[in-house]
């Protein structure tokens, strides 16, 4: 009995030593939320076999068979001389839309369908009272072409489009602008392969415009006959 009334005597003499170290509570798990879930990892894309597209067909026989052609034709000392395409530009006017603006995004849809390109909206310059027009007032759509897509309108517009005229007995051979550039009128754009009959509401015509750098009519005239273009004789 001494002995226990000793040892309780010495613990309260004791003091409680400051700093010691304490249990902590035991941390409770904090619910995941968006932020802190996991992330899945991302898919990986199928990339498919980068092929360059080809050449376009006209190119390729422009270089092969109308340069050497025109070279001998006309004794060009170089290459560089040889009159090439420079551009062909579509150009289509939209009087209706005075009274129906939706006609404008029809004939922009099928001028899309047609050069494979979205063409520009063409605004008036000025205000013309009798036409019902005002300054900067929507009145048709255009498109420049160039490059392959170029050379790929051309091909469709020699071989498929113009054979589907009505009444086709050639185009003019006169129709030049005395610096080797050519204009071409469409009066309907159902010739063009690309557009469906049961889905226009409206038969369009357009202007076609082949840029070329020749110098002249007749080098000009030869370039686009030695693309089979068929002129009047």
């Amino acid at each position: 009995m001494a002995k226990d009334k000793d040892q309780k005597q010495d613990a309260k003499a004791k003091p409680e030593q400051k700093g010691a170290p304490q249990p902590k509570p035991a941390q409770q798990a904090k619910p995941q939320g968006k932020k802190d879930a996991p992330k899945a990892p991302p898919i990986a894309k199928e990339e498919g076999p980068r092929i360059p597209a080809p050449p376009a067909r006209l190119a390729m026989y422009y270089r092969e068979k109308v340069v050497p052609e025109l070279t001998q034709k006309f004794g060009y000392k170089t290459v560089m001389q040889v009159p090439r395409l420079k551009k062909i530009t579509l150009n289509m006017g939209v009087g209706e839309t005075t009274t129906d603006k939706k006609v404008l995004d029809n004939a922009v849809a099928d001028m899309t369908r047609i050069a494979g390109q979205k063409p520009v909206v063409t605004k008036s310059r000025k205000s013309i009272a009798n036409f019902k027009i005002r300054a900067n007032f929507p009145v048709g759509c255009m498109v420049t072409l160039r490059g392959a897509r170029m050379y790929e309108f051309l091909d469709r517009l020699v071989n498929i489009a113009i054979p589907r005229i009505r009444d086709f007995r050639g185009v003019s051979n006169r129709a030049f602008d005395g610096r080797g550039n050519y204009s071409l009128g469409v009066k309907e754009q159902i010739i063009f392969p690309e557009i469906d009959y049961d889905k226009i509401d409206a038969l369009r015509g357009m202007d076609i415009a082949i840029i070329t750098t020749a110098k002249s009519d007749d080098e000009a005239r030869a370039l686009l006959a030695a693309f089979r273009f068929p002129f009047k004789h």
